[in-house]
């Protein structure tokens, strides 16, 4: 099966042809997949060489002069290096654009902790107005860019990972979908991380909601799901920084008494990289960490 960045440059190229409105802007990262659209769209098709503040300014600029820009490059110099020109190209300035970052938060461990960027929707979260797509399949990521893609002017970001779920679902651009019904609480799982929940809380009678839109947050789904229940607790399984929406999970829930609790990856660097599996041990992602630590939250009613 192909990645989600597989199917990245064939979309966006087509998109070019379709749309005379869209851009692209790269910094080296994945300007090969780009030659053919370049050759036919040469002033759509911008390569600004490894100057990441540059590819977000000129980002910001293209969407100045009207057109709508896909920024794409690693997540940790789409967002964390340039995220002064994020705040203020596209922020200040009012003006949108789709960034599509790769790598994600540990897909290339030999590039190093420079390559990894698990606190990327914690930083965006920082600003107004984001829209943030986490697709856990390489079908959802291309219905994913098509919605950004077509957002009007809104600023949109879209989190392509080598993770997948084994089957793509329908996905919306705009709402969890409810995988399964449940009594003793609601795990929301994020893009990628799907599979691994539905194998941590088999047998376990938990409703799990599906995310790949995680901004705006569903609220009223999530607030659907905890009313089916008979407690109002609520793990969210990321496959970024632990805890990045349990303040929007609390919001959502302000006025019913409930507990939330949040998975994903910790603050502490991993120094010695490894392999993807091996950080998914690591930071209790796997199916058999997320068992333990789900049960354990959720408590004696929730052991299957």
């Amino acid at each position: 099966m192909d990645t989600m960045r597989d199917r990245f440059a064939p979309v966006v190229s087509r998109l070019l042809d379709e749309d005379p409105r869209v851009a692209v802007v790269l910094a080296e990262i994945g300007a090969d997949g780009f030659k053919d659209a370049q050759r036919r769209h040469p002033e759509r098709v911008i390569n600004v060489g490894i100057r990441e503040q540059l590819l977000v300014g000129a980002g910001a600029g293209l969407a100045l002069a009207g057109l709508r820009p896909i920024v794409h490059t690693f997540a940790s110099f789409l967002v964390e290096r340039p995220f002064e020109q994020l705040k203020l190209d596209f922020g200040h300035q009012g003006v949108g654009g789709v960034l599509v970052s790769a790598a994600a938060s540990f897909d290339w461990p030999a590039g190093g902790f420079t390559h990894m960027s698990p606190g990327d929707v914690a930083l965006l979260d920082t600003l107004d107005g984001w829209t943030v797509h986490v697709p856990g399949h390489p079908d959802e990521a291309e219905t994913l860019l098509r919605h950004a893609v077509a957002a009007g002017d809104d600023k949109v970001y879209v989190r392509l990972s080598v993770q997948s779920n084994v089957q793509a679902l329908a996905v919306d651009g705009a709402h969890f979908r409810t995988v399964r019904e449940g009594r003793d609480g609601v795990v929301i799982a994020v893009g990628p991380m799907l599979d691994n929940v539905l194998a941590a809380t088999e047998g376990i009678d938990v409703g799990v909601l599906y995310a790949t839109t995680v901004r705006p947050f569903d609220s009223e789904a999530l607030r659907r799901a905890v009313g089916t229940a008979h407690a109002a607790d609520v793990v969210i399984v990321e496959p970024y920084l632990a805890g990045t929406s349990t303040a929007a999970a609390n919001d959502a829930l302000a006025d019913l008494p409930h507990r939330v609790v949040g998975l994903g990856v910790g603050r502490a660097e991993l120094r010695r990289y490894g392999q993807i599996d091996e950080h998914m041990a690591a930071h209790g992602l796997d199916a058999r960490s997320l068992r333990e630590r789900i049960t354990g939250f959720l408590g004696a009613q929730a052991r299957g």
